[in-house]
């Protein structure tokens, strides 16, 4: 079986996050909307959309959908989840998930009422290269974790792009650092035990949007985390990495591991590099939500996990003396 997908927007995540995985994995993308019907066209040429709508309602209201992706900008998830799930569609939605945590709280309460699934699109979660860091983080092989540290680097947008508007919920923290704090949370999950944020320190591009945001945890164990962004690098990094009392462990492109999927672990005996495949994250997400729309099979990650996320993504900005979105 293979699903049908509605796509929100023609947004530049969208041939890496929806197009390639719906083509590998063998579903259709049925129809498309932008706020510019020329631009949806192209993207349609490009990617082989069967169909162009008039309007984001109008591919929710489709009954030739049967799952909705929304990568739109920021301040649009949760309006258009909203609208999806009084459909009855189940969602794909980018992160984050909500401008707030109150935001998110009001989709997921809409989700739960009308049992509609509505997934946070964090790919990173499904490689193997992020569950191979986290089997690192609880199984002893580095001892017991003191440090982890997730680092998110990109080069400045232009200068009208969604991630630089307040109103479209723009920010480093949000586009980034969403991230981090949901990595420091999954292995809190895993046995480090819930975090707790200590300090946060942001610098404004423009008032209350931050170009950088770096976010001090600790775990109950005394471990520390940081979760540091920045959207005005010279150059693209994601990496994650772990200190423990027997060694370390670097993952060297959590959010590409496409492009390297290298995991280079250090302990007394030696450094060894692993290499855990290059098969995009994006198509691992993919598989899962379709299994789980498709078959009934369980998410790894429930809407609660998103509301939470937004509570911690709130509170970052409260600590680093800004207001959330």
């Amino acid at each position: 079986m293979s699903l049908r997908i509605g796509v929100l927007g023609a947004s530049r995540i969208a041939e890496q996050a929806i197009v390639g995985p719906a083509r590998e994995l063998g579903h259709r993308l049925t129809v498309v909307a932008a706020r510019d019907p020329q631009r949806a066209r192209r993207f349609a040429d490009a990617y082989g959309v069967e169909r162009v709508a008039a309007g984001y309602a109008d591919v929710i209201e489709d009954p030739h959908v049967d799952v909705v992706y929304n990568p739109l900008a920021n301040a649009l998830h949760a309006p258009w989840n909203l609208a999806a799930i009084k459909a009855g569609k189940p969602v794909l939605t980018e992160k984050p998930f909500a401008r707030n945590h109150t935001e998110a709280y009001d989709v997921a309460e809409a989700a739960g009422a009308a049992g509609v699934s509505v997934l946070e699109g964090f790919h990173y979660l499904f490689h193997p290269v992020t569950q191979r860091m986290f089997e690192l983080a609880v199984g002893g092989e580095l001892g017991e974790i003191r440090h982890v540290e997730v680092r998110m680097a990109m080069p400045a947008p232009e200068a009208g792009d969604p991630r630089w508007s307040l109103e479209l919920a723009g920010g480093a923290l949000m586009d980034l650092g969403c991230y981090g704090l949901h990595i420091m949370r999954q292995l809190g999950a895993r046995g480090l035990g819930r975090p707790s944020i200590t300090a946060a320190h942001a610098s404004q591009h423009s008032p209350g949007v931050d170009e950088w945001c770096d976010v001090e945890l600790r775990f109950p164990s005394g471990a520390t985390g940081c979760s540091a962004n920045t959207m005005t690098a010279e150059a693209y990094s994601f990496t994650i990495k772990l200190v423990g009392t027997k060694g370390d462990a670097l993952a060297h492109d959590f959010i590409k591991p496409h492009t390297d999927d290298r995991v280079t672990i250090r302990t007394p005996g030696g450094t060894s590099v692993e290499h855990l495949g290059t098969r995009p994250s994006y198509t691992y997400q993919l598989e899962v939500f379709a299994a789980h729309v498709l078959h009934g099979e369980a998410l790894p990650i429930g809407i609660e996990d998103a509301v939470q996320n937004m509570h911690y993504v709130d509170a970052a900005y409260r600590a680093a003396g800004m207001s959330p979105r």
